[in-house]
């Protein structure tokens, strides 16, 4: 069920395909967390939590926990279009968290914080995403200290509309000056590249992976190298660098926003992920 991709070697506009795919272990880094999604039924509490209701982007779903379950040794993640109350609703709230009756679709976030982080290593991650239109997923990371964006984010995946073009993203944020400015480091990837080489791309699983050092931070799909940070530019104002601390993972599904307008697509909507593998050096 988990055979890895295997891709052709090719050299093109400095992207760099190799003949087999990366394997952690054989470079001198062990497995010191995973999640393989293998227990039919919820996710597993003692290493995830959920994040519940209207969040944040002013995003269209509100997230629950029953919108995930583990299946057939995949965590699935499902977007619906059904209408729950907020029961934070305030008409005259200027906070859009509060000020919206309802949410018009269903989803669910679940993270790692408070039950496992971690700093520098390899993280895998074998995922099916949906590419309709209105549809974000993501696979991220955010620091443990101090708030958005001071804490460092780190997205291995984003799949969104960038000026209404279908983007696959591999990007950092950290701290500019001023509250919650932050500055990126981001590739955008049109996805329409993917589709070329392969019409069924939406059909099939992929590998992200993030490979994290002292000094870098490279992030791939399918063994393609998208972006690579220089965690030497990577400062905020008061000269801390978040990509030097601690931090958590996120799997989420939002629906609208960045993703576009949902109205027209076909829902239940389905984020598929294998497993989630978090490898450090031995030493």
């Amino acid at each position: 069920m988990r055979n890895l991709l295997s891709v052709i070697f090719i050299v093109s506009s400095g992207i760099c395909f190799s003949q087999e795919q990366f394997d952690p272990v054989k470079s001198g880094y062990v497995l010191i967390w995973q999640d393989e999604f293998d227990q039919n039924g919820k996710v597993d509490s003692t290493k995830w939590s959920f994040e519940k209701g209207l969040v944040r982007n002013q995003e269209l779903q509100w997230y629950q926990e029953q919108n995930a379950i583990v299946r057939k040794g995949n965590l699935i993640i499902t977007g619906k279009r059904e209408t729950v109350p907020n029961p934070n609703f305030a008409s005259d709230n200027l906070d859009w968290r509060k000020s919206r009756k309802q949410a018009d679709y269903t989803s669910s976030s679940i993270n790692t914080r408070g039950k496992f982080d971690f700093q520098y290593g390899i993280v895998e991650v074998r995922a099916k995403i949906d590419t309709a239109l209105g549809m974000w997923p993501a696979i991220w990371t955010l620091g443990i200290k101090n708030p958005w964006p001071a804490n460092g984010e780190i997205d291995i995946m984003e799949y969104y509309r960038v000026k209404d073009v279908p983007t696959i993203l591999a990007n950092a944020a950290w701290a500019d000056e001023g509250q919650y400015k932050a500055k990126w480091d981001e590739a955008k990837i049109p996805f329409e590249n993917f589709l070329k080489k392969d019409p069924a791309w939406p059909s099939k699983f992929h590998l992200w992976r993030m490979e994290w050092s002292e000094k870098t931070i490279r992030l791939y799909l399918d063994n393609e190298l998208l972006n690579e940070i220089d965690l030497a530019e990577t400062l905020n104002p008061d000269g801390i660098n978040p990509f030097r601390h601690p931090h958590y993972l996120l799997l989420n599904l939002a629906i609208g926003g960045n993703g576009g307008d949902p109205s027209g697509s076909f829902f239940p909507s389905e984020y598929l992920v294998d497993y989630v593998r978090v490898y450090q050096r031995k030493n």
